[in-house]
Protein backbone atom coordinates (compact mmCIF):
# COMPACT_ATOMS: atom_id res chain seq x y z
CA UNK A 1 0.00 0.00 0.00
CA UNK A 2 3.06 2.65 1.07
CA UNK A 3 4.17 2.04 -2.07
CA UNK A 4 1.67 2.20 -4.25
CA UNK A 5 0.35 5.63 -2.36
CA UNK A 6 3.90 6.99 -2.88
CA UNK A 7 4.04 6.52 -6.66
CA UNK A 8 0.58 8.17 -5.88
CA UNK A 9 -1.07 4.91 -8.02
CA UNK A 10 -3.88 5.03 -4.75
CA UNK A 11 -4.77 7.64 -2.71
CA UNK A 12 -5.53 8.53 0.87
CA UNK A 13 -9.18 9.81 1.96
CA UNK A 14 -9.20 12.29 4.56
CA UNK A 15 -12.81 11.73 5.96
CA UNK A 16 -13.91 14.85 8.53
CA UNK A 17 -12.21 17.97 7.86
CA UNK A 18 -12.21 19.65 11.45
CA UNK A 19 -9.39 21.37 13.35
CA UNK A 20 -7.55 17.29 13.42
CA UNK A 21 -8.38 16.03 9.75
CA UNK A 22 -7.33 19.41 7.59
CA UNK A 23 -3.93 19.96 8.78
CA UNK A 24 -3.12 15.94 8.21
CA UNK A 25 -4.90 16.10 4.98
CA UNK A 26 -3.10 18.89 4.30
CA UNK A 27 0.51 17.28 5.23
CA UNK A 28 0.06 14.54 3.43
CA UNK A 29 -0.75 16.14 0.31
CA UNK A 30 2.81 17.16 0.26
CA UNK A 31 3.48 13.88 -0.81
CA UNK A 32 0.32 11.77 -2.08
CA UNK A 33 -2.84 12.28 -3.93
CA UNK A 34 -5.30 13.37 -1.02
CA UNK A 35 -9.28 13.79 -1.11
CA UNK A 36 -10.41 15.53 1.53
CA UNK A 37 -14.15 14.96 2.28
CA UNK A 38 -16.54 16.69 4.43
CA UNK A 39 -20.06 16.82 4.72
CA UNK A 40 -20.13 20.63 5.67
CA UNK A 41 -20.80 21.84 1.94
CA UNK A 42 -20.14 25.20 3.27
CA UNK A 43 -16.70 24.38 4.64
CA UNK A 44 -15.58 22.21 1.86
CA UNK A 45 -16.55 25.70 -0.19
CA UNK A 46 -14.07 27.63 2.08
CA UNK A 47 -11.20 24.93 1.54
CA UNK A 48 -11.67 24.43 -2.01
CA UNK A 49 -10.88 28.44 -1.52
CA UNK A 50 -8.01 27.63 0.46
CA UNK A 51 -9.75 29.37 3.77
CA UNK A 52 -9.31 27.04 6.61
CA UNK A 53 -12.74 27.21 8.29
CA UNK A 54 -11.15 27.19 11.58
CA UNK A 55 -9.17 30.03 11.09
CA UNK A 56 -6.23 28.06 12.43
CA UNK A 57 -3.56 27.50 9.05
CA UNK A 58 -3.31 30.32 6.70
CA UNK A 59 -4.00 30.33 3.18
CA UNK A 60 -0.43 29.62 1.97
CA UNK A 61 -0.50 26.55 3.71
CA UNK A 62 -2.99 25.20 0.97
CA UNK A 63 -0.64 26.16 -2.16
CA UNK A 64 0.73 23.59 -3.88
CA UNK A 65 -1.07 20.39 -2.33
CA UNK A 66 -2.17 17.55 -4.16
CA UNK A 67 -5.44 17.71 -2.70
CA UNK A 68 -9.28 17.84 -3.61
CA UNK A 69 -11.96 18.50 -1.31
CA UNK A 70 -15.54 17.21 -1.56
CA UNK A 71 -18.57 16.72 -0.30
CA UNK A 72 -19.64 13.83 -2.55
CA UNK A 73 -19.51 10.45 -0.82
CA UNK A 74 -18.83 9.23 -4.80
CA UNK A 75 -15.93 10.78 -4.65
CA UNK A 76 -14.32 8.26 -2.26
CA UNK A 77 -14.32 5.42 -4.73
CA UNK A 78 -11.15 6.79 -5.54
CA UNK A 79 -9.58 6.31 -2.92
CA UNK A 80 -7.76 2.85 -1.00
CA UNK A 81 -6.35 4.30 2.38
CA UNK A 82 -8.96 6.17 4.24
CA UNK A 83 -8.15 7.90 8.02
CA UNK A 84 -11.46 8.85 9.82
CA UNK A 85 -11.31 12.56 11.83
CA UNK A 86 -14.68 12.91 12.56
CA UNK A 87 -15.54 14.74 16.26
CA UNK A 88 -16.43 12.21 19.50
CA UNK A 89 -18.40 14.65 21.61
CA UNK A 90 -20.53 13.01 24.10
CA UNK A 91 -24.09 14.33 24.40
CA UNK A 92 -26.24 16.53 27.19
CA UNK A 93 -26.08 13.28 29.62
CA UNK A 94 -22.29 13.19 29.27
CA UNK A 95 -22.60 9.75 27.14
CA UNK A 96 -20.24 9.26 24.45
CA UNK A 97 -22.52 10.05 20.65
CA UNK A 98 -20.70 8.31 18.26
CA UNK A 99 -22.91 9.36 15.33
CA UNK A 100 -20.23 11.29 13.37
CA UNK A 101 -17.92 7.73 13.89
CA UNK A 102 -20.64 5.11 12.93
CA UNK A 103 -21.96 7.79 10.05
CA UNK A 104 -18.56 7.69 8.76
CA UNK A 105 -18.04 3.87 8.73
CA UNK A 106 -21.51 3.28 7.11
CA UNK A 107 -20.06 6.39 4.13
CA UNK A 108 -16.59 4.38 3.85
CA UNK A 109 -18.04 0.74 4.08
CA UNK A 110 -19.88 1.59 1.08
CA UNK A 111 -16.98 2.13 -1.05
CA UNK A 112 -14.64 0.04 0.79
CA UNK A 113 -12.70 -2.48 -1.86
CA UNK A 114 -10.38 -5.09 -1.86
CA UNK A 115 -7.19 -4.63 -0.58
CA UNK A 116 -7.90 -1.26 1.02
CA UNK A 117 -7.20 0.10 4.46
CA UNK A 118 -9.36 2.20 7.35
CA UNK A 119 -8.12 4.09 9.84
CA UNK A 120 -9.30 5.90 12.66
CA UNK A 121 -8.27 8.80 14.55
CA UNK A 122 -11.25 10.18 16.11
CA UNK A 123 -10.96 9.74 20.34
CA UNK A 124 -12.79 6.70 21.51
CA UNK A 125 -13.23 4.50 24.16
CA UNK A 126 -10.83 1.10 23.77
CA UNK A 127 -12.52 -1.60 21.78
CA UNK A 128 -14.56 1.00 19.65
CA UNK A 129 -12.99 0.71 16.26
CA UNK A 130 -12.93 -3.44 16.36
CA UNK A 131 -16.54 -3.58 18.01
CA UNK A 132 -18.50 -0.79 16.86
CA UNK A 133 -16.90 0.21 13.57
CA UNK A 134 -15.36 -2.80 12.28
CA UNK A 135 -18.68 -4.80 11.86
CA UNK A 136 -20.06 -1.62 9.99
CA UNK A 137 -17.49 -1.65 7.60
CA UNK A 138 -18.08 -5.80 6.59
CA UNK A 139 -22.07 -5.22 6.26
CA UNK A 140 -21.68 -2.46 4.32
CA UNK A 141 -19.27 -3.64 1.92
CA UNK A 142 -19.18 -7.73 1.83
CA UNK A 143 -15.28 -7.37 2.77
CA UNK A 144 -13.85 -9.23 5.83
CA UNK A 145 -11.28 -7.71 7.55
CA UNK A 146 -7.94 -9.37 7.31
CA UNK A 147 -9.02 -11.25 4.18
CA UNK A 148 -10.57 -8.44 2.03
CA UNK A 149 -8.90 -5.20 3.92
CA UNK A 150 -6.98 -3.77 6.86
CA UNK A 151 -7.73 -1.55 10.10
CA UNK A 152 -5.92 0.94 11.87
CA UNK A 153 -5.88 2.90 14.66
CA UNK A 154 -3.88 6.51 15.35
CA UNK A 155 -5.10 8.85 17.76
CA UNK A 156 -5.16 12.20 17.10
CA UNK A 157 -2.31 14.66 18.93
CA UNK A 158 -3.09 17.95 17.80
CA UNK A 159 -2.80 21.02 19.60
CA UNK A 160 -4.84 24.01 18.35
CA UNK A 161 -3.23 27.28 18.54
CA UNK A 162 -0.05 25.83 19.13
CA UNK A 163 2.57 27.13 16.39
CA UNK A 164 5.52 24.99 17.67
CA UNK A 165 4.47 21.64 17.79
CA UNK A 166 3.18 21.46 14.88
CA UNK A 167 1.24 18.18 13.63
CA UNK A 168 4.66 16.88 11.92
CA UNK A 169 6.51 17.25 15.41
CA UNK A 170 4.51 15.25 17.41
CA UNK A 171 5.52 11.77 18.12
CA UNK A 172 2.59 9.72 16.13
CA UNK A 173 1.06 6.25 17.72
CA UNK A 174 0.56 3.70 15.27
CA UNK A 175 -1.49 0.59 15.11
CA UNK A 176 -2.86 -2.44 13.12
CA UNK A 177 -4.97 -5.27 13.05
CA UNK A 178 -2.07 -7.64 12.21
CA UNK A 179 1.59 -7.28 11.28
CA UNK A 180 1.22 -6.18 7.95
CA UNK A 181 -1.32 -3.71 8.83
CA UNK A 182 1.08 -2.28 11.21
CA UNK A 183 4.24 -1.98 9.19
CA UNK A 184 2.66 -0.01 6.05
CA UNK A 185 0.39 2.03 8.27
CA UNK A 186 4.03 2.73 10.24
CA UNK A 187 5.25 4.16 6.70
CA UNK A 188 2.64 5.80 5.65
CA UNK A 189 2.38 7.88 8.59
CA UNK A 190 6.36 8.15 8.55
CA UNK A 191 6.20 9.79 5.33
CA UNK A 192 5.06 12.84 7.02
CA UNK A 193 5.97 12.61 11.03
CA UNK A 194 9.48 13.58 11.04
CA UNK A 195 9.20 13.24 15.76
CA UNK A 196 9.08 9.43 15.00
CA UNK A 197 6.05 6.72 14.92
CA UNK A 198 5.47 4.45 18.14
CA UNK A 199 4.07 1.07 17.23
CA UNK A 200 1.47 0.14 19.75
CA UNK A 201 0.68 -3.75 19.95
CA UNK A 202 -2.41 -3.88 19.66
CA UNK A 203 -5.77 -1.32 18.35
CA UNK A 204 -7.02 -1.48 21.76
CA UNK A 205 -3.79 -0.29 23.41
CA UNK A 206 -3.61 3.15 21.09
CA UNK A 207 -7.08 3.71 21.58
CA UNK A 208 -6.74 3.42 25.51
CA UNK A 209 -3.19 5.52 25.16
CA UNK A 210 -5.28 8.30 23.71
CA UNK A 211 -8.25 8.34 26.22
CA UNK A 212 -6.13 8.20 29.42
CA UNK A 213 -3.26 11.09 28.20
CA UNK A 214 -6.22 13.78 28.77
CA UNK A 215 -8.06 11.56 31.73
CA UNK A 216 -4.48 11.78 33.36
CA UNK A 217 -4.82 16.34 32.56
CA UNK A 218 -8.08 16.28 33.79
CA UNK A 219 -7.30 14.43 36.76
CA UNK A 220 -4.31 16.96 37.54
CA UNK A 221 -6.39 19.82 36.69
CA UNK A 222 -9.27 18.75 39.40
CA UNK A 223 -6.48 18.55 42.00
CA UNK A 224 -5.66 22.02 41.37
CA UNK A 225 -8.60 23.24 41.07
CA UNK A 226 -9.90 21.33 44.42
CA UNK A 227 -6.86 23.04 46.35
CA UNK A 228 -8.16 26.37 44.95
CA UNK A 229 -11.31 26.01 46.44
CA UNK A 230 -9.87 24.84 49.63
CA UNK A 231 -6.93 27.45 49.80
CA UNK A 232 -9.69 30.07 49.29
CA UNK A 233 -11.49 29.48 51.95
CA UNK A 234 -8.46 30.12 54.14
CA UNK A 235 -7.42 33.28 51.94
CA UNK A 236 -4.17 31.50 50.79
CA UNK A 237 -3.09 32.77 47.06
CA UNK A 238 -3.04 29.10 45.50
CA UNK A 239 -0.42 30.92 42.88
CA UNK A 240 1.45 31.82 46.18
CA UNK A 241 1.10 27.96 47.26
CA UNK A 242 2.31 26.41 43.92
CA UNK A 243 5.25 28.50 43.26
CA UNK A 244 6.84 28.00 47.18
CA UNK A 245 6.11 23.95 46.22
CA UNK A 246 7.41 23.81 42.70
CA UNK A 247 10.84 25.02 44.57
CA UNK A 248 10.77 21.31 45.10
CA UNK A 249 12.71 18.90 42.56
CA UNK A 250 10.19 16.31 42.24
CA UNK A 251 6.73 19.06 42.60
CA UNK A 252 4.84 19.00 39.06
CA UNK A 253 3.74 22.39 38.77
CA UNK A 254 0.05 22.62 37.65
CA UNK A 255 -2.26 25.26 37.91
CA UNK A 256 -6.43 25.39 38.19
CA UNK A 257 -8.64 26.76 36.16
CA UNK A 258 -11.71 26.30 33.77
CA UNK A 259 -11.82 23.04 31.92
CA UNK A 260 -13.21 22.48 28.44
CA UNK A 261 -12.90 21.84 24.94
CA UNK A 262 -13.25 18.97 22.85
CA UNK A 263 -10.50 16.55 24.40
CA UNK A 264 -9.98 16.82 28.47
CA UNK A 265 -13.16 17.63 29.39
CA UNK A 266 -14.72 15.14 26.93
CA UNK A 267 -12.23 12.21 27.17
CA UNK A 268 -12.91 11.24 30.36
CA UNK A 269 -16.28 10.36 29.68
CA UNK A 270 -15.46 7.90 27.38
CA UNK A 271 -13.41 5.98 29.69
CA UNK A 272 -16.32 6.10 32.59
CA UNK A 273 -18.59 4.50 29.50
CA UNK A 274 -16.79 1.75 29.11
CA UNK A 275 -15.70 0.97 32.49
CA UNK A 276 -19.34 0.94 33.39
CA UNK A 277 -20.43 -1.11 30.82
CA UNK A 278 -17.77 -3.59 32.06
CA UNK A 279 -19.63 -2.97 35.70
CA UNK A 280 -16.64 -1.08 36.95
CA UNK A 281 -17.61 2.49 38.23
CA UNK A 282 -14.75 4.50 38.46
CA UNK A 283 -14.43 6.65 41.53
CA UNK A 284 -11.38 9.23 40.96
CA UNK A 285 -12.16 9.92 36.95
CA UNK A 286 -15.88 10.68 38.24
CA UNK A 287 -14.59 12.89 40.83
CA UNK A 288 -12.36 14.96 39.12
CA UNK A 289 -14.81 15.25 36.48
CA UNK A 290 -17.46 16.64 38.77
CA UNK A 291 -14.80 18.96 40.31
CA UNK A 292 -13.77 20.53 36.84
CA UNK A 293 -17.56 20.88 35.79
CA UNK A 294 -18.73 22.43 38.49
CA UNK A 295 -15.44 25.31 38.46
CA UNK A 296 -18.25 27.66 37.16
CA UNK A 297 -20.45 27.80 39.36
CA UNK A 298 -17.92 28.20 42.02
CA UNK A 299 -16.46 31.31 40.65
CA UNK A 300 -19.76 32.83 39.69
CA UNK A 301 -20.97 32.45 43.38
CA UNK A 302 -17.96 33.49 44.75
CA UNK A 303 -17.88 36.49 42.67
CA UNK A 304 -21.30 37.32 43.73
CA UNK A 305 -20.02 36.84 47.49
CA UNK A 306 -17.50 39.41 46.77
CA UNK A 307 -19.96 42.30 45.42
CA UNK A 308 -22.51 41.59 48.24
CA UNK A 309 -19.48 42.26 50.41
CA UNK A 310 -19.05 45.49 48.66
CA UNK A 311 -22.72 46.34 48.94
CA UNK A 312 -23.70 46.05 45.92
CA UNK A 313 -27.04 43.84 44.47
CA UNK A 314 -25.84 41.17 41.99
CA UNK A 315 -29.16 42.80 39.97
CA UNK A 316 -27.96 45.79 39.21
CA UNK A 317 -24.41 44.53 38.64
CA UNK A 318 -22.77 44.95 35.44
CA UNK A 319 -19.71 42.50 34.79
CA UNK A 320 -17.32 41.98 31.37
CA UNK A 321 -16.21 38.63 30.83
CA UNK A 322 -12.95 38.63 28.62
CA UNK A 323 -12.45 35.20 26.52
CA UNK A 324 -14.74 32.57 25.38
CA UNK A 325 -12.86 30.31 23.02
CA UNK A 326 -12.22 26.97 25.48
CA UNK A 327 -8.50 28.02 25.37
CA UNK A 328 -6.20 31.18 24.18
CA UNK A 329 -5.01 32.23 20.64
CA UNK A 330 -7.78 29.69 18.79
CA UNK A 331 -11.51 30.28 17.54
CA UNK A 332 -12.64 27.12 18.67
CA UNK A 333 -15.77 27.73 21.14
CA UNK A 334 -16.75 23.87 21.58
CA UNK A 335 -17.81 23.32 25.20
CA UNK A 336 -16.63 26.62 26.41
CA UNK A 337 -16.69 26.31 30.46
CA UNK A 338 -16.52 30.00 29.98
CA UNK A 339 -20.07 29.60 28.72
CA UNK A 340 -21.41 27.92 31.71
CA UNK A 341 -19.70 30.52 33.87
CA UNK A 342 -21.88 33.53 32.07
CA UNK A 343 -24.65 31.29 32.32
CA UNK A 344 -24.33 31.03 35.64
CA UNK A 345 -23.74 34.41 36.58
CA UNK A 346 -27.03 35.53 34.62
CA UNK A 347 -28.78 33.18 37.23
CA UNK A 348 -28.28 35.52 39.65
CA UNK A 349 -29.40 38.12 37.19
CA UNK A 350 -26.01 39.82 36.42
CA UNK A 351 -25.75 41.86 33.79
CA UNK A 352 -23.05 40.32 31.39
CA UNK A 353 -21.01 41.81 28.60
CA UNK A 354 -18.79 39.17 26.58
CA UNK A 355 -15.44 39.68 24.50
CA UNK A 356 -13.34 38.14 22.68
CA UNK A 357 -11.43 38.72 19.75
CA UNK A 358 -10.82 35.30 18.48
CA UNK A 359 -14.67 33.93 18.85
CA UNK A 360 -17.25 34.46 16.04
CA UNK A 361 -20.09 36.09 17.17
CA UNK A 362 -22.59 34.37 14.71
CA UNK A 363 -21.07 30.79 16.56
CA UNK A 364 -21.53 32.24 19.93
CA UNK A 365 -24.72 32.98 19.39
CA UNK A 366 -26.06 29.78 17.80
CA UNK A 367 -23.95 27.32 20.10
CA UNK A 368 -24.85 28.97 23.07
CA UNK A 369 -27.30 31.89 22.60
CA UNK A 370 -25.17 34.57 23.88
CA UNK A 371 -23.95 38.09 22.33
CA UNK A 372 -20.45 38.58 22.01
CA UNK A 373 -19.60 42.28 21.91
CA UNK A 374 -16.89 44.11 19.60
CA UNK A 375 -15.56 45.87 22.77
CA UNK A 376 -15.85 46.29 26.07
CA UNK A 377 -17.66 49.41 27.42
CA UNK A 378 -17.21 51.01 30.97
CA UNK A 379 -18.68 51.06 34.42
CA UNK A 380 -17.98 47.68 35.24
CA UNK A 381 -18.71 46.51 38.83
CA UNK A 382 -16.28 43.09 38.33
CA UNK A 383 -14.08 41.87 34.89
CA UNK A 384 -13.31 38.43 35.10
CA UNK A 385 -10.50 37.72 32.78
CA UNK A 386 -11.31 34.21 31.28
CA UNK A 387 -9.14 32.82 28.59
CA UNK A 388 -5.18 33.48 28.35
CA UNK A 389 -5.21 35.20 24.54
CA UNK A 390 -1.56 36.71 23.98
CA UNK A 391 -3.31 40.22 23.68
CA UNK A 392 -4.67 39.81 27.15
CA UNK A 393 -1.37 39.22 28.74
CA UNK A 394 0.04 42.82 27.16
CA UNK A 395 -2.96 44.63 29.73
CA UNK A 396 -2.50 46.11 33.06
CA UNK A 397 -4.32 46.36 36.11
CA UNK A 398 -4.83 50.59 35.09
CA UNK A 399 -6.40 49.24 31.88
CA UNK A 400 -9.03 47.07 34.40
CA UNK A 401 -9.06 50.05 36.69
CA UNK A 402 -9.97 52.49 33.09
CA UNK A 403 -12.99 50.04 32.49
CA UNK A 404 -14.56 49.92 35.88
CA UNK A 405 -16.56 51.29 38.65
CA UNK A 406 -15.71 52.25 41.88
CA UNK A 407 -14.52 49.60 44.57
CA UNK A 408 -14.45 46.81 41.65
CA UNK A 409 -13.42 43.40 41.38
CA UNK A 410 -10.89 41.38 38.56
CA UNK A 411 -10.94 38.33 38.46
CA UNK A 412 -7.55 36.95 37.38
CA UNK A 413 -8.65 33.38 36.53
CA UNK A 414 -4.98 32.43 34.37
CA UNK A 415 -3.25 34.50 37.05
CA UNK A 416 -1.76 37.28 34.27
CA UNK A 417 -1.49 39.76 36.29
CA UNK A 418 0.01 41.55 39.59
CA UNK A 419 -2.41 43.89 41.51
CA UNK A 420 -0.75 47.11 41.54
CA UNK A 421 -4.07 49.05 42.51
CA UNK A 422 -5.17 49.52 46.22
CA UNK A 423 -8.88 50.58 44.76
CA UNK A 424 -8.94 46.87 42.74
CA UNK A 425 -9.98 43.54 44.74
CA UNK A 426 -8.08 41.29 43.09
CA UNK A 427 -8.75 37.56 43.00
CA UNK A 428 -7.41 34.62 41.21
CA UNK A 429 -7.95 31.01 41.27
Amino acid sequence: MFQQLLKKENQIAIIGLGYVGLPIALEFAKYFRVIGFDINQARVAMMQHGEDPSHELESSVFEGKDITFTSNPEDLQQANFFIVAVPTPVDDYKVPDLKPLISASHTIGKVLKRGDYVIYESTVYPGCTEEDCLPILEKESGLKLGQDFKIGYSPERINPGDKERTIDKILKIVSGSDVEALEEIAQVYGEIITAGIYKAPTIKVAEAAKVIENTQRDLNISLMNELAIIFDRMGIDTKDVIDAAGTKWNFIKLYPGLVGGHCIGVDPYYLLYKAKKLGYDPQVIHSGRRINDGMPAFIAKRLVQMLIQKGKSPQNAKVLVMGITFKENVSDIRNSKVADLVKELMSFSINVHIVDPYASPNEVAHEYGLTLMDKPSNDYDAVIVSVGHDSYKLLNVSYFSSIMNSQPVLMDLKGMYKNTDEKITYWRL
